[in-house]
């Protein structure tokens, strides 16, 4: 076989290999993402966002729960517990779910469970609460 032959061949198989490859890379580029799926996960935040980066919710546990969100700006403010908050379409904090408990350095009981919504730019309006302190308990909507 002749030399010249033999490499238009080999180039030939190559420049085909390459355009195949090539067209496997742009086409499973190109296909919409796919949904995750687990069996369990775990996280110490979520975020739940729009489109166009606004925060809808969070999911945090105690040491990662946000400051208070007013339009999309966090402010700092003293949390301590885990939760779920839930943010109004202008990024500002509307309502959330916190829940906790333990037993204190005397052994006394301490939970608790709160789910609110608030009115626009503005605190509570509908409520449901359960709290025991130290053998006081209190519930209420």
């Amino acid at each position: 076989m002749d030399r010249t032959i033999f490499i238009q061949r080999v180039l030939i198989v190559y420049s085909g290999v390459l355009t195949i490859v090539l067209r496997v890379l742009l086409l499973t580029a190109s296909s919409p993402q796919k949904k995750a799926r687990f069996d369990e996960i775990d996280v110490k935040r979520i975020n739940l966002i729009e489109p166009d980066g606004r925060l809808r919710m969070v999911m945090s546990d105690k040491a990662y729960v946000p400051g208070l969100i007013v339009k999309g700006k966090e402010y700092p403010h003293d949390r301590q517990t885990a939760g779920m908050l839930f943010f109004d379409d202008e990024g500002t904090e509307n309502g959330g779910l916190i829940f906790g408990g333990m037993k204190n350095k005397n052994g006394r009981v301490q939970s608790w469970g709160h789910l609110s919504f608030d009115q626009y730019m503005g605190d509570q309006v509908a409520v449901l609460n359960a709290e025991e302190d130290e053998g006081q308990r209190h519930s209420g909507i």
